[in-house]
């Protein structure tokens, strides 16, 4: 799906807006843009202040159109560890997230969480939202919505980082 300008326009307006809002945060070490080359994913990932290879990220999928947001590491053990949580905890992965979605003062249901590896690299857990359209990004709820995944993805797995 080739995106218009506006679209673009709408695209890189909400990046900076998340881009901002967790400008300063000091749960993040900083933030940094990881796009593909096809433009098929727009992703910020935030540095945790407490562990160097964890990352917070939103991802815009323009194509579908929809946005990823979630945790990721490049530790096998990491991740592994996080596993073990969840477990522990005795919840399934979207029970899990969604406890920290109600602390992030979002309501959602089990939310549907991927666990993923990506490029052989990158270990995920994340969850879509569908949009119907790129321009849903420019929506104030929209927004909120998304900052609200975030923060409740580090309420889930922030206590384990170290």
């Amino acid at each position: 799906m080739t995106l218009t300008s506006a679209q673009r326009d709408v695209v890189e307006s909400f990046r900076s807006a998340m881009e901002e809002s967790f400008k300063g945060d000091a749960r993040f070490a900083g933030s940094e843009r990881v796009d593909r080359a096809d433009g098929a994913m727009l992703a910020t990932r935030w540095a945790s202040a407490e562990n160097p290879r964890v990352w917070f990220e939103i991802a815009v999928r323009p194509g579908i159109p929809q946005v990823r947001v979630g945790v990721m590491t490049d530790d096998r053990w990491k991740s592994e560890d996080f596993e073990e949580k969840i477990e522990e905890s005795g919840d399934t992965m979207g029970e899990f997230v969604e406890m920290g979605f109600d602390e992030a003062d979002l309501t959602w249901k089990d939310p549907i969480v991927e666990h993923f590896r990506e490029d052989m690299k990158y270990f995920y857990f994340s969850t879509s939202l569908d949009l119907a359209t790129v321009d849903e990004l420019a929506s104030p709820g929209t927004r909120k919505k998304i900052r609200q995944m975030l923060d409740g993805y580090f309420h889930a797995f922030g206590p384990f980082l170290k």
